[in-house]
């Protein structure tokens, strides 16, 4: 019997499985890096162990320490989670090798397995090797872990060596494994995907199909089961599939095999022998709680004959700190709040207050929905998302809303090519334009409450903030009757909360501020701009500023200051949360200024360099 778990993992998905452990009365340990020290899944945990350093590399990626730390706190098992060493079959071994309980597959059905060429080699398919032009366009893919890191679409031969390089570099980063393969790239099928639970006594469960064609960099942003639209015979076929990879290997636990679909045909594309981060909604659609089948199978309980009945829909949504109009750029800083309405499932590794850093990925929670009918899960999930309260960083959320409400995804005609499709369209900013005016008139009433003087007429007061990349000014004024504004009927007006009269609908504006400057107006995030500028903050034109906090991790070759360079033409590359973002020269010139050197960390709107444009 299982009576400690240890999870070599954090964030959202050690927070998750600590869930389940404490319902069954099983004592917890994680373990975390510096960066983590103060992190939730190190706050929930019954007891914390660290792991010095920040880097992956150094940290969860050093099965060696993970297992020490497993011994030295009494856990009797160790549970990976996903990503980092949880498709590592070395780490496996060593967790079984200690006299640990390995909450996961053998180690033999991962090597089979986890590594992707492997994989297909079973199933029959071999990786392209000598690759030409009619091959084009193909995918470079990393052989271990997943996520969309070590991905790479090559649509010209001749950027083919660079961007091995680059997807070698991502996945030994993410994965502490570098190897990479090559295979053709299927424009816009769907993806799809068959979870599986197996037991030690040759029960093997198919558990349904997901569809995960919403995706960005290969990596999915939104997820949802059953997958929608198809026939019968194929989910017959994938399921089919799915159970003979996991029969193949004597698999045990939680997997999951992944498809894509074209033209009504399925492609075998990898088995995840892990949990994936989308289990979610296959739990919602079979009422279980896949972490504890995962538990159970490892102390060595059966499964049932048959698996549960499905029941209803389930939508999955992954919420990211990006900007998704800026090439999907991560964004970092203090998650001020947030909070979804009830009855609508929140997995996340933050609580109010925490700091989002630049060490690792991206996303802040999965939301999730559930449903009887798939019309009415995707409605409450974009309902849920658009009234959640989400105050920090820029976030993703308005586009998961606009995707789920786009014709074709309510339509389930979504592809792979999807944000490919209709990215400009799903980032069109829409901030509210009274936001500004709210935000004033709630900072105005903050300041009246401490003086006689709004009894007395007054000039009009003037704001100035920027909203979506643009500047707002406002004008307002105090008189015998409160506030006034030009256009707007104020009918109620403190610090917190603001309610106008615009053409004779009434709006409430809920405001939040946070230090001196950053305001949330309902859903609208807006800077407080000093009334003057700051001439020491202008940049010359041709100005490369770093998107993102990060590491200079490479700096193209030749690159100097004096350089000609051309429009497009790489000039360093950046890592930040374990993606590594090429930044271009923006117009064809001179590089006149190169102001970063390789292995040094920037922070956001850093001068990069700056590439002066030819007459």
């Amino acid at each position: 019997m299982i009576t400690s778990v240890l999870v070599a993992n954090r964030g959202e998905i050690a927070c998750r499985v600590f869930r389940t452990c404490h319902e069954l009365g099983i004592r917890t340990v994680a373990v975390h890096s510096d960066a983590d020290e103060n992190a939730l899944h190190a706050r929930v945990a019954d007891t914390a162990v660290r792991l010095p350093g920040a880097a992956p590399a150094g940290t969860y990626l050093r099965g060696d320490l993970i297992v020490k730390a497993a011994l030295a706190s009494g856990a009797d098992a160790v549970h990976p989670g996903y990503g980092f060493l949880s498709e590592n079959a070395g780490f496996a071994r060593a967790v079984l090798d200690a006299g640990l309980v390995w909450i996961g597959p053998p180690p033999e059905a991962i090597e089979a397995m986890a590594s992707k060429t492997r994989a297909k080699r079973l199933m029959g398919l071999n990786p392209l090797t000598d690759v030409t032009e009619a091959d084009l366009p193909v995918l470079v893919k990393a052989a271990a872990g997943g996520g969309g890191r070590g991905m790479r679409v090559v649509r010209h031969l001749a950027d083919l060596d660079a961007e091995l390089a680059a997807a070698r570099a991502e996945a030994e980063s993410a994965f502490g494994d570098g190897e990479v393969f090559v295979e053709p790239y299927v424009e816009n099928g769907r993806h799809v995907e068959v979870q599986i639970l197996a037991d030690t006594h040759g029960t093997v469960w198919p558990l349904g199909t997901r569809d995960c064609s919403l995706q960005r960099r290969h990596q999915k942003v939104v997820e949802e089961a059953p997958a929608p639209g198809l026939a019968e015979e194929l989910q017959e076929e994938v399921s089919a599939l799915a159970v003979r990879a996991a029969r193949a290997v004597d698999y045990v636990g939680a997997g999951t095999v992944e498809f894509l679909v074209a033209d009504g045909r399925a492609h075998f594309l990898e088995m995840n022998t892990r949990l994936q981060v989308e289990h979610p909604v296959t739990e919602a659609v079979f009422g279980l709680d896949l972490v504890a089948e995962q538990i159970r199978v490892a102390e060595g309980h059966p499964l049932g004959d048959t698996p549960p009945r499905a029941r209803g829909h389930a939508v999955e949504a992954r919420l990211y700190a990006e900007d998704p109009s800026r090439d999907w750029s991560p964004q970092t800083g203090r998650l001020h709040r947030l909070s979804v309405p009830e009855g609508i499932r929140l997995d996340t590794g933050y609580s109010d207050g925490d700091d989002i850093g630049v060490h690792y990925d991206p996303m802040i929670a999965k939301v999730v929905a559930h449903a009887p009918t798939r019309t009415e899960a995707v409605r409450k999930l974009a309902s849920a998302l658009q009234r959640a309260v989400i105050h920090g960083p820029v976030t993703n959320r308005d586009l998961l809303v606009r995707s789920l409400r786009h014709p074709e995804f309510t339509a389930a005609r979504m592809d792979t090519g999807f944000y490919d499709r209709h990215l400009p369209h799903l980032t069109e900013p829409s901030p509210d334009p009274h936001a500004p005016l709210a935000a004033a008139l709630a900072d105005a009433h903050g300041r009246s409450r401490f003086g006689g003087w709004r009894n007395v007429p007054s000039q009009p007061q003037t704001k100035r903030y920027a909203m979506a990349g643009e500047e707002h000014e406002v004008h307002y004024r105090h008189t015998r009757m409160g506030l006034e504004a030009d256009g707007v009927r104020v009918v109620h007006a403190e610090p917190n909360l603001v309610v106008l009269e615009v053409d004779g609908v009434r709006r409430r504006f809920e405001v939040a501020t946070y230090g001196d400057d950053r305001i949330h107006v309902n859903n609208t995030a807006l800077t407080a701009l000093p009334r003057f500028p700051d001439p020491t903050t202008q940049h010359a034109p041709g100005s490369l500023l770093a998107p993102m906090p990060g590491t200079v991790v490479r700096v193209a070759d030749g690159v100097t200051a004096g350089s000609t360079v051309k429009a497009g033409d790489p000039l360093l590359w950046l890592e930040a949360m374990k993606m590594q973002h090429k930044i271009t020269a923006p117009v064809t010139g001179t590089l006149s200024e190169l102001c970063v050197v390789t292995g040094q960390q920037v922070e956001p709107g850093a001068l990069l360099a700056v590439v002066k444009e030819t007459s």
